[in-house]
């Protein structure tokens, strides 16, 4: 094996000129990993359906140096589509002649007790954590396995969550059970792929920094009593942030993780440890 990574170690995470695509775009993850690929120099194609979010994150990208373009793609319409998703990939290929990274950051979760939930609404949820990031992980390999092994391969991230590994109290049976299953998808496509280039791995975010979580990191009574019940199995002491995931999400879209596949990574402060 040759050492001249060792020449310039930091080589191993460049991603300029690599084309993305993130899905869920518009959303706290989303937004956050297409600028993440941005500023590391890669193209993005941004998907998502709310158009008017998504023209604000692509100028966001264009401002830390990466080239972008939009799909209006209505992924979070139920049920998942798979002609969509082609649509997706197509819209990168047309773009920018290939893609190397996808990040399927788009999700939905429906909080109810069991003995309330209605069945539709657990449908609803899978079809958006599970059936979406299936769907996108075919698209994605059908492209990438045309363009061969050259290159990163391909990438494939999928979004995890601490709730695909522990079960939660407040009315997260469909949650829990849809990033379970993200899980398997993960792992199964890693020893799908294992062979052809492509990596298949997970990031699993716990809580961090992101308009729905602000609430958490404020000074009130309902905040802190929050926090306190949570951070007892957070050994790092402290909620997440987004620079959190950065790093993470890099990892997984370069040619650092080549040997990693089938992998959840979890950004979490050590709450899955404990």
């Amino acid at each position: 094996m040759s050492d001249d990574f060792l020449k310039n170690p930091a080589a191993l995470f460049d991603i300029r000129g690599k084309t993305a695509i993130v899905t869920g775009a518009s959303g706290a993850f989303g937004s956050l990993a297409a600028k993440v690929l941005a500023g590391a120099g890669a193209n993005v194609v941004l998907a998502a359906s709310r158009e008017d979010e998504l023209k604000k994150v692509a100028a966001e990208c264009q401002a830390l140096g990466g080239k972008s373009t939009i799909v209006t793609a209505i992924v979070a319409k139920r049920p998942s589509s798979a002609e969509n998703c082609d649509t997706i990939v197509a819209a990168a290929v047309t773009a920018f002649g290939r893609l190397d990274i996808l990040v399927v950051a788009s999700g939905l979760n429906k909080v109810a007790k069991i003995i309330d939930q209605k069945p539709e609404d657990f449908l609803d949820v899978m079809d958006a954590n599970v059936t979406q990031s299936w769907l996108m992980a075919r698209a994605a390999a059908r492209q990438m396995l045309k363009q061969g092994k050259d290159g990163l391969g391909g990438k494939i991230i999928l979004t995890s969550s601490a709730r695909g590994l522990l079960g939660h109290p407040a009315g997260y049976t469909a949650y829990c059970a849809s990033k379970s299953a993200v899980d398997g998808i993960t792992k199964a496509l890693g020893c799908e792929l294992g062979e052809t280039g492509i990596t298949v791995n997970a990031l699993g975010p716990t809580v961090f920094r992101s308009p729905l979580t602000a609430w958490m990191y404020e000074d009130t009574e309902r905040a802190r009593d929050v926090r306190k019940g949570f951070l007892a199995r957070v050994p790092k002491g402290r909620l997440g942030e987004p620079s959190d995931l950065a790093g993470p999400l890099l990892f997984l879209a370069s040619r650092a993780s080549d040997f990693y596949t089938g992998h959840i990574l979890y950004a979490d402060g050590g709450y899955t440890a404990g």
